[in-house]
């Protein structure tokens, strides 16, 4: 048993990956599809799997928690890609030309003092 960590705007993934497993993915324990909802949300975790062709020899259970569903999908492919290349090192080179090891570092622009938002400006009053 592999575990990683992925994280992705204010999401943190724990990622454990099973050997010997038939390609269940269960976060949060329920299935990747009732927890997501979205078909795009369960590609976008089945990525590291599909480009490694390792998608039926591992289960993976996932704990997730933090931001909205598409950060969390976005934390846990972070987890997913990390964890196969702890346990199968020579899969390293495919993850990263496929940008999956990178953690994508966009975060929410902090709000500015004396101003509505983070680019918002109060309306400018001559008089």
């Amino acid at each position: 048993m592999v575990r990683a960590t992925g994280r992705r705007k204010e999401s943190t993934a724990s990622v454990w990956l099973v050997p010997g497993g038939s390609g269940n993915v269960v976060v949060n324990g329920s299935e990747a599809l009732d927890y997501f909802k979205r078909e795009t949300s369960v590609m976008v975790i089945r990525q590291p799997l599909e480009v490694t062709e390792r998608s039926d020899h591992y289960d993976i259970k996932v704990s997730v928690k933090g931001g909205g569903l598409s950060g969390q999908a976005g934390a846990v492919r972070l987890g997913i890609a990390r964890a196969l290349t702890e346990a199968e090192p020579d899969l390293r080179q495919m993850l990263k030309q496929h940008g999956m090891l990178t953690r994508d570092s966009r975060m929410i622009e902090r709000k500015k003092y004396g101003q509505p938002g983070a680019r918002k400006k109060f309306q400018f009053s001559k008089r």
